[in-house]
C-alpha cells in the first residue's frame, strides 16, 4: 500500500518530462532549464541561465491546456509555476513556442497529453482580477474605466519604479552611462525643442500622467502649460507637484478626455507621448481632428505612441496585456495616421517626415524599469505607505539575477 503514492508520484513526473520533450526542442533549452516539483531538472543537470520551476505536477496543463497567452500569463500569477535567475532569458522560450507544429492533430495530441497529470488547484481571482470594462469601446466613459484599471492602483506603486519625474514612457539614454533620471530629462527636453516651445506660448499636454512634462516645459521653457488625464490620482499627485515647485501660476493639471478640451483659445503646441495606444484605430479620426481644432494656425503637434508593422499580423483572442494590463489599448501600423491626416487636408508626407523611432532607447528603458522594481524591498527609496499603496499579503518570492523580491496576491 506505501508504493501506490510513489508509483503514481514517479508516472506523473514521466508525463511531464515527455510533455517537456514534446513541447520544446533541444536549441529552445540552451540557455532555461525546467526543475520539476520533486527537484527533477530537464532536460540536464547542467546550470543554465534561467530556470523554470513547476510547482506541481499539474503545472504544465495550467500552463498551456488554454492555449492562451492568458493561461500561460495567470499560471505565473497563480504560483503554478515560477522562474529564478534572470527572467528575460526565459523570453526565448516564446520563439520556440511560435515554431511549435500547427497542425490540429498534432495540437489535439498535446491537449490530450495535458489532460492527463493533475489539475492544479482552482485559480482564486483576488481583489483586482481581469479588467471587466463596461459600455462600448472607445467610448469616454469605457476609456475612463480602462485608464482607472492600470493606473488607480496607488501612485506609490509606480513611484517604487519609475524615475523621479515619474515619465510613464520610454527615456532618452544618450550614454550607456546615463541613469534613469537623467535619461527621462533628456527624454522630456528634445520634446521640448521638437516642439519649438518658448516663452508665452500655450501647451496642451494630452495624456499627461504625472505631469513631468508640464513642469518641465512650464519651469525651463516659459510656457502656460495644460496636463490633462483621466486618472484622478495622477491629476491628485502631478496638482501637489505643481505647487510644491512653485510653479501654480504657469501649469497645471487635470482631469478631461481630449474628446471634451474647449479650443475656443487655441494652442501654440499640443503633444502626446504614451496616450496613442489608448485612442483606437476607429477613433483615430475623431483624435487628429480635435488636435486640429485645438492647434493655432502655424502649431506643432507632437505625437509619441508605439506602433507596430504594418505587416504584424493581429493576435486571435484576448491577450494577457488587454485583460491585465492595458484594457481597450491597440497597437496601429505606423501608418494608420496617414488616412485622418489626409482627411485633414494635411500632407501625409508631412507626417512621415518627421516619424522617429526610439525602438533602442525603450529597450534600455525597460531594463532599467525592472532593474529598479527588482532591488530588494529594503533598498527601496520611497517604499509602500498607508496612502494607498498595496497592502496585500506577500504571496510568494520571485528571484532574479542580483536578489529576489516578494509578490502579492490582490
Amino acid at each position: 500500500m506505501c508504493a501506490t503514492p510513489t508509483i503514481q508520484e514517479d508516472e506523473r513526473v514521466d508525463q511531464t518530462l515527455h510533455l517537456l520533450d514534446r513541447i520544446f526542442t533541444t536549441s529552445a533549452t540552451t540557455n532555461v532549464g525546467v526543475r520539476l516539483w520533486d527537484g527533477t531538472l530537464w532536460p540536464d543537470s547542467t546550470p543554465r541561465p534561467a530556470t523554470i520551476v513547476l510547482k506541481h505536477p499539474g503545472a504544465l496543463r495550467e500552463m498551456f491546456l488554454s492555449g492562451t497567452e492568458v493561461g500561460l500569463g495567470e499560471a505565473f500569477l497563480y504560483d503554478d509555476f515560477d522562474v529564478e535567475g534572470d527572467i528575460e532569458t526565459v523570453f526565448e522560450l516564446a520563439e520556440a513556442l511560435r515554431k511549435l507544429p500547427t497542425s490540429r492533430l498534432w495540437k489535439l495530441e498535446i491537449a490530450g497529453d495535458l489532460l492527463h497529470p493533475p489539475a492544479g488547484q482552482k485559480h482564486t481571482h483576488g481583489k483586482r482580477g481581469r479588467a471587466k470594462l463596461k459600455g462600448k469601446r472607445h467610448t469616454a466613459d469605457r476609456d475612463s474605466q480602462a485608464i482607472a484599471y492600470h493606473y488607480d492602483v496607488s501612485n506609490d506603486f509606480y513611484s517604487l519604479w519609475l524615475d523621479r519625474r515619474m515619465v510613464y514612457s520610454c527615456a532618452y539614454f544618450t550614454t550607456v552611462d546615463d541613469d534613469l533620471d537623467t535619461a527621462q530629462e533628456h527624454k522630456l527636453d528634445a520634446i521640448c525643442r521638437k516642439l519649438r516651445l518658448h516663452p508665452g506660448q500655450r501647451l496642451l499636454d494630452v495624456g499627461c500622467g504625472w505631469g513631468g512634462l508640464v513642469m518641465h516645459a512650464a519651469q525651463h521653457y516659459g510656457v502656460d502649460a495644460t496636463g490633462i488625464t483621466l486618472s484622478q490620482p495622477q491629476a491628485d499627485l502631478a496638482s501637489a507637484r505643481i505647487a510644491d515647485a512653485g510653479l501654480a501660476d504657469q501649469c497645471r493639471v487635470i482631469v478631461q478626455d481630449y474628446r471634451a478640451v474647449d479650443g475656443a483659445e487655441g494652442y501654440d503646441a499640443l503633444v502626446s507621448v504614451g496616450m496613442f495606444e489608448h485612442v483606437g484605430m476607429a477613433m483615430l479620426p475623431t483624435y487628429f481632428s480635435q488636435a486640429w481644432q485645438l492647434l493655432k494656425p502655424g502649431g506643432v503637434f507632437l505625437n509619441h505612441g508605439i506602433a507596430k508593422r504594418a505587416a504584424d499580423m493581429g493576435v486571435r483572442g484576448p491577450t494577457f496585456s488587454n485583460t491585465y494590463v492595458f484594457p481597450d489599448g491597440e497597437t496601429v501600423p505606423i501608418t494608420s495616421p496617414c488616412v485622418p491626416l489626409r482627411s485633414l487636408d494635411l500632407k501625409c508626407a508631412m507626417w512621415k517626415a518627421c516619424v522617429s523611432t526610439m525602438h533602442s532607447r525603450c529597450a534600455i528603458g525597460y531594463a532599467a524599469w525592472r532593474s529598479t522594481m527588482m532591488r530588494p524591498y529594503s533598498s527601496w527609496t520611497n517604499p509602500p505607505t498607508a496612502s494607498g499603496a498595496c497592502s496585500c499579503p506577500a504571496q510568494r518570492t520571485v528571484s532574479h539575477q542580483g536578489g529576489s523580491m516578494s509578490t502579492r496576491h490582490c
